[in-house]
């Protein structure tokens, strides 16, 4: 029982003491008082029972005290059994601890059995294991002191073996300074000999020579100068001979080889006639329609050629108009136009307007499929679409009146047949020669020379820089520093120069020739000027006496200058300035 259920048990019971010794007080004082006073007095009557009333309330409260400690001995008893459970639980619990202290003394005794029995096994591991490397060490150390040992024996034996050695250099030395005193004793009586034989040979060889002289009437250095002018005379005539052999030679294989290469390229491509104008002829299918193309009070023709830009040219020819436009893409597009317009008959203002849109989209697939059929034709895959967009606005370009779009292509196969006969590099060498002239498709657009406005568009597109310096040095406003540039430049050439690739007028040709001519007879010490290749290259024979070497160099560069500077010719000039000297003699 516990010390809880001990307090109100005592208090439960001294309750029940004072509730009893009060009842019996109670009683006992009615007792007496009633005993005096029942026959006298009437209030004793009333008194008499308002104490039985309170005997009887104390009575009540008793038998609620007693009710009372009936729950309160319930309650104990109720703690009595749990105060016994709680007792048979610390039993338990004592006897689970007791017996789980027991497994752990008993699983310690057994883990500590095993340390000790690994310990002793370890101990037991380490101890061979030291004695093992005990051995290895003694066997090792003993393996050294006899190595050391028989080191010493082999160092004993070569110091033996070289104090031998030594001892017989020492001899043979002895013997070599008797041998070397023995031969300086003859050296020094054969120089001896030999400064006589020496001073009767200088004298014999004096006498030789005073001889000779006397008999050829020269001295020594006369004639070893004659001579040595004599041989130097002929060697260098000999060389200047041989010099210009080779370079003859060399000269004729490279021109002949590269005639070869040239014709041979020329000849494998097959090229058309130029045929291309400022102008495009529309045929009309009647005189009626060019008053409807004019129009009420011409409104339809300003409109035509507000819109596309292209001014329409309506004359007495029948049945045809001319359109005239320098820009030949402009000019294809209204070409179309009014071709549209002329077949579906409706022509005013707002028809025009539409229909040139559609006749420039139709246009521009035209550019795009023409530049995609040159491509495919050349051989080339890779390449930006905006150069493939160039490209194709080159169809309706001319140079010359040659178209050049084909003049691109026919210059791809001439510098790919020339690289194939060199062993280059055919794949570079022809996209370099297709791309020379795409700044042309810009000329209209941006300033400067289409060479330097191709490479720009080239570089700007990622192509090479082999690519990109062919195209800005194949009209040598960059000097060309490559082998693709140089043949990109001799394609061009080919393509440009070949008879019928370019249409000019005779008039405009003959003046430039006689205009060539002048620029050149104009400078000083000029004796004759010749225009050769078509005017492609200028001879120009001046005096020896009035031009020196110095002076024909500056010549051509001063009259290809102005060349330059006022003339306007395709492709280039080659001016060559011969400066001639001759001298007879006559043999009697």
């Amino acid at each position: 029982m516990s010390a809880f259920d001990i307090v109100i048990l005592v208090a439960v019971l001294v309750l029940l003491v004072v509730v009893v010794g009060a009842v019996l007080v109670g009683v006992r004082t009615l007792r007496g008082i009633g005993a005096a006073r029942a026959a006298v007095d009437p209030a004793f009557m009333a008194e008499k029972d308002r104490q039985e009333q309170s005997l009887a309330a104390l009575r009540s409260a008793a038998d609620e005290a007693n009710s009372t400690i009936d729950v309160a001995k319930s309650a104990a008893a109720a703690a009595h059994a749990e105060a016994a459970a709680a007792k048979a639980e610390a039993k338990a619990a004592r006897a689970e601890a007791r017996r789980v202290l027991d497994d752990a003394r008993a699983e310690a005794d057994t883990v500590l059995e095993r340390a000790h029995k690994q310990a002793e096994a370890d101990a037991e591991q380490l101890r061979a294991a030291a004695r093992r490397g005990g051995e290895r060490e003694v066997a090792v150390l003993a393996a050294t002191t006899r190595e050391q040992a028989a080191e010493v024996e082999r160092r004993a034996a070569r110091m033996d073996e070289r104090e031998r050695l030594h001892t017989e250099e020492v001899e043979r030395l002895a013997e070599r300074e008797r041998q070397l005193t023995a031969a300086s004793a003859a050296l020094a009586a054969r120089e001896a000999a030999l400064a006589r034989r020496e001073a009767e040979l200088t004298e014999a060889e004096e006498l030789r020579r005073r001889e000779l002289e006397r008999v050829a009437g020269l001295t020594a250095e006369a004639a070893r100068a004659e001579l040595i002018e004599a041989i130097e005379s002929q060697a260098k005539r000999e060389a200047a001979l041989l010099v210009r052999d080779i370079e003859a030679d060399a000269r004729g294989t490279a021109e002949q080889r590269a005639r070869h290469i040239v014709v041979d390229a020329i000849q494998r491509v097959a090229s058309e006639q130029t045929a291309e104008s400022v102008v495009s002829v529309l045929h009309l299918p009647g005189d009626e329609m060019k008053g409807r193309i004019i129009g009420r009070e011409g409104r339809n023709i300003r409109a035509f050629e507000s819109v596309t830009g292209v001014n329409l040219i309506i004359d007495d020819t029948p049945e045809a108009v001319l359109l005239s436009c320098f820009d030949p893409v402009r000019r294809e597009v209204g070409r179309l136009t009014l071709e549209k317009l002329v077949l579906d008959g409706r022509i005013h203002p707002h028809r025009i307007e539409e229909v040139y849109d559609l006749a420039r989209q139709e246009v521009e697939q035209l550019c795009l499929r023409a530049a995609e059929d040159a491509l495919v034709e050349v051989g080339i895959t890779e390449i930006h679409p905006e150069l493939v967009t160039l490209l194709g606005r080159l169809r309706y370009r001319t140079s010359y009146g040659q178209n050049v779009l084909k003049h691109l292509v026919e210059t791809a196969h001439i510098a790919g047949i020339m690289a194939a006969e060199l062993r280059l590099d055919v794949p570079t060498i022809k996209r370099s020669a297709f791309l020379h002239d795409i700044g042309k498709a810009l000329t209209h657009e941006v300033e400067g020379s289409h060479a330097i406005i191709g490479a720009d568009l080239a570089r700007k597109y990622g192509e090479s820089e082999d690519v990109v310096h062919a195209i800005e040095a194949h009209h040598n406003e960059v000097p060309p520093q490559t082998i693709e540039a140089v043949l990109t430049q001799a394609s061009d050439a080919c393509s440009g120069g070949r008879p019928g690739a370019r249409r000019e007028s005779l008039e405009a040709y003959v003046k430039r020739l006689e205009r060539i001519e002048e620029i050149a007879a104009g400078k000083l010490g000029v004796e004759k000027v010749f225009a050769m290749q078509a005017g492609r290259e200028i001879r120009v024979m001046v005096k020896p006496d009035d031009v020196d070497d110095i002076g024909a160099a500056v010549l051509a560069r001063d009259v290809a200058k102005q060349i330059e500077e006022e003339l306007t010719y395709p492709g280039q000039i080659r001016v060559t300035v011969v400066r001639e000297s001759r001298v007879t003699e006559i043999a009697r």
